[in-house]
């Protein structure tokens, strides 16, 4: 009888304890910047693995449509946690000044920024010279768009005119000469013109990294209230999120099984080369690796506040010491995620 008592005690605890446990779980509502494409592995991995789980958040994540989107998302309290290009953060800051809840970036994924300008090459253009007078397109919301005037002046480029659509149709327009060039994230602007008939070949394309625009991309935010309530949470995101970062970095394919379990009709080849195309362009880039993996510097963050103030024309200057907290990064050890570089 007291044997049976005991295991009844002992089942009761047990039942207690992971009843308490999964209380515990700190509930985190995270929006990407976009689709579920190759680029969300970084964040679908570590979640499908049980990273999330094992840190104690119970981490729900969702698609985006663009990061505008996402941080004013994230600024409403509908989300807690999401992944956006800083440009588009610091120009929330500076257009809200005086919004409640305005979200901080508290690590950089994309230690570049992903938007290029993209041409063919039977039309001459080789270089950002000729894009003097030119005919260039993309949706008005476009970051390489918006970004333009910091491309321009680093490369002298003047005169140029612009068309808007709907971001279905950029590469499709440059493709039948409607445009001269687009601007777009390079691994998916390039992607998707090869997946209207353009071999990769064909292309000309000039990532801003590449010609004197050293703006970061996207970084992980985080809500005000979350930073203030539950920093400890936000650390064990990052924390988590990093491990599967790294394993994702060593094997693509293996982190586009995730994405693939989210949409099912994904392009499992062409989402794993543009995972990698990612991954080498602005992940593992050599600036990430001079300035470590989810970190900034000070002096390169303070020029691109400047940068995007004048660039995007805001109503007040950004101010580069709100828009970023790098105090729950987790260690040095932790962020050591990067592959190694390529010969």
């Amino acid at each position: 009888m007291n044997k049976r008592l005991f295991l009844k005690t002992t089942a009761a605890l047990a039942a207690a304890a992971a009843f308490g446990s999964a209380h515990a779980e700190t509930a985190i509502k995270f929006q990407l910047d976009w689709r579920f494409e190759g680029p969300a592995a970084l964040f679908l991995h570590p979640a499908a693995k049980g990273y999330f789980k094992d840190a104690g958040l119970d981490v729900t994540i969702d698609s985006g449509n663009g990061s505008g989107g996402t941080v004013t998302r994230v600024a409403s309290g509908t989300y807690d946690m999401g992944f956006a290009d800083m440009a588009a953060l610091m120009e929330f800051h500076a257009n809200n000044p005086d919004a409640p809840n305005k979200p901080v970036a508290v690590m950089m994924v994309y230690n570049n920024t992903p938007a290029a300008v993209l041409a063919l090459k039977k039309s001459g253009i080789t270089k950002p010279a000729d894009l003097n007078g030119k005919k260039l397109g993309a949706p008005v919301f476009d970051a390489g768009r918006k970004a333009f005037p910091i491309f321009q002046k680093a490369n002298n480029v003047s005169n140029v005119a612009w068309t808007s659509m709907d971001p279905p149709l950029r590469e499709t327009m440059l493709v039948r000469g409607d445009i001269d060039a687009i601007t777009g994230f390079g691994f998916t602007s390039l992607l998707n013109l090869e997946a209207r008939g353009v071999k990769v070949e064909d292309v000309v394309m000039m990532p801003y990294a590449d010609n004197g625009v050293k703006l970061y991309g996207n970084a992980i935010i985080a809500s005000p209230k979350l930073i203030k309530e539950n920093p400890a949470a936000v650390k064990a995101f990052l924390t988590a999120f990093a491990k599967g970062a790294k394993e994702v970095m060593v094997s693509p394919a293996t982190g586009i099984e995730s994405v693939k379990a989210r949409d099912g009709i994904i392009n499992v080849g062409l989402e794993t080369r543009r995972l990698q195309l990612a991954i080498d362009a602005v992940v593992a880039s050599p600036d990430a690796r001079k300035e470590g993996f989810g970190q900034i510097v000070p002096g390169r963050l303070a020029l691109m506040a400047s940068q995007v103030s004048d660039a995007y024309n805001t109503k007040a200057r950004v101010d580069p010491k709100v828009v970023w907290d790098g105090s729950m990064l987790p260690s040095a050890a932790v962020l050591n995620v990067l592959p190694a570089a390529k010969k």
